[in-house]
């Protein structure tokens, strides 16, 4: 068991994975609730030196307040481990250059907005629009189920059972196609994400049903009733969806009025499932490069 414990790292251990994976994902991209030509070219990963000067936290289970300070989403138990199973995303290099310009847009309007795992905020990211561009090239996630405290003897049934129901998946496209605002459960932190409403929405609503199953045989709190699948890209303190729609709505109708609205934002391939648990990842299913 102390052996177990070790390779998971600290209970209620952080992640280098964001919350905002769906939705009070995420990050997240774990739970949030709403307001509401294939690109496949990436840059590799930004440099290590250069993401710790922009104050990534690299965290499942932590939220920032303010610069420097972190929040838990869930009170530390001893023998927990936070739980993440995501689909990682990362956004090709013509549409990141769009979407900078875009974040630069909203930011400009909407304070106090950061970049998500980011404690710098996003007005000081945005002068220097290289290294905004290169923090925009670390992975994204889509949430599949709530991050989640999970105690250490239920690690490897979870694992197994991820594995067992997901494991064979075909690969397909994602279509993320509209800016949408989220809040978190306690509507303590705000998002601004990029929404999946066409392609690869019905896979990866079957893929959630999966995973809910995992979760209710373990005991643990679904996702929700209604998923909206999206990647989170940037966050603020309190709700603010208000004024997120108002500047995306701003900013959608300049871009209609010189016909520059496309149908999809960028265009991602599901290349494989992420299950992370404290500081180990496993790998659910994997999808190599074609």
């Amino acid at each position: 068991m102390e052996a177990l414990r070790a390779s998971y790292g600290d209970s209620s251990s952080d992640s280098d994975t964001d919350d905002l994976s769906p939705a009070v994902s995420a990050s997240a991209n774990s739970g949030e609730k709403s307001i509401a030509g294939r690109e496949s070219i990436s840059l590799p990963p930004p440099p290590l030196d250069l993401l710790d000067s922009i104050g990534s936290t690299g965290s499942v289970d932590f939220y920032s307040t303010e610069p420097g300070v972190r929040v838990r989403n869930f009170p530390h138990v001893d023998g927990n481990y936070a739980l993440h199973v995501y689909i990682p995303v990362s956004i090709p290099l013509l549409p990141k250059k769009e979407i900078v310009y875009f974040l630069k847009r909203v930011a400009s309007v909407v304070p106090h907005l950061h970049l998500v795992e980011a404690d710098v905020p996003l007005s000081i990211l945005c002068k220097d629009e290289q290294k905004l561009e290169h923090a925009l090239g670390r992975e994204f996630h889509i949430s599949l189920g709530r991050s989640v405290p999970l105690r250490v003897h239920q690690i490897n049934s979870v694992v197994s059972l991820l594995r067992q129901k997901l494991q064979f998946q075909k690969r397909y496209w994602i279509d993320f196609n509209k800016w949408e605002g989220f809040v978190n459960d306690d509507c303590t932190r705000s998002f601004l994400s990029l929404e999946i409403t066409t392609s690869g929405l019905s896979e990866i609503s079957k893929q959630i049903d999966a995973v809910n199953e995992v979760y209710k045989l373990h005991n643990l709190p679904e996702f929700y009733k209604d998923p909206r699948p999206h990647i989170s890209l940037v966050w603020a303190l309190g709700d603010i969806r208000t004024s997120l729609k108002g500047a995306v709505d701003r900013e959608l109708r300049k871009l209609r009025a010189g016909d520059c609205v496309q149908n999809r934002i960028f265009t991602s391939k599901f290349g494989g499932i992420i299950c992370k648990i404290g500081n180990k990842t496993h790998k659910i299913c994997n999808l190599p490069d074609e």
